[in-house]
């Protein structure tokens, strides 16, 4: 049972990673600010999730990069763009949506379990 519940779990987080870091961007963050920013809401990243992710939502022109060399050590920069703050607007109605149907549901697997 362990690999499936495993498996499932990490299915559930993929698809809440996205909306995860797509909701920080708002204003422009660098990895490892990112990764402060989510471990901070209880949301645990590792670096080897995060950059492939943010690459993907880069190329799906979700995000914009930039450098910042002003600073010793260089860092790249992601923030939402236009596009990627609206598609970020409909996937948390859409989420707050889905959690409202299943927490309905949910619930009313607990009244069966306790009667």
């Amino acid at each position: 049972m362990g690999s499936l519940l495993d498996s499932y779990t990490t299915e559930l987080r993929r698809g809440t990673l996205a909306l995860a870091v797509l909701s920080q961007l708002r204003t422009p963050q660098y990895g490892y600010s990112l990764v402060q920013l989510l471990e901070k809401a209880g949301v645990t990243i590792d670096q080897s999730t995060l950059y492939p992710l943010l690459r993907r939502l880069e190329k799906q022109e979700l995000v914009t990069s930039s450098w910042d060399t002003t600073e010793s050590r260089p860092r790249k920069y992601y923030v939402l763009s236009g596009y990627g703050l609206e598609v970020y607007e409909q996937l948390k109605s859409e989420w707050k949506k889905m959690t409202l149907e299943l927490k309905s549901l949910l619930e009313g697997d607990d009244n069966i379990e306790s009667n």
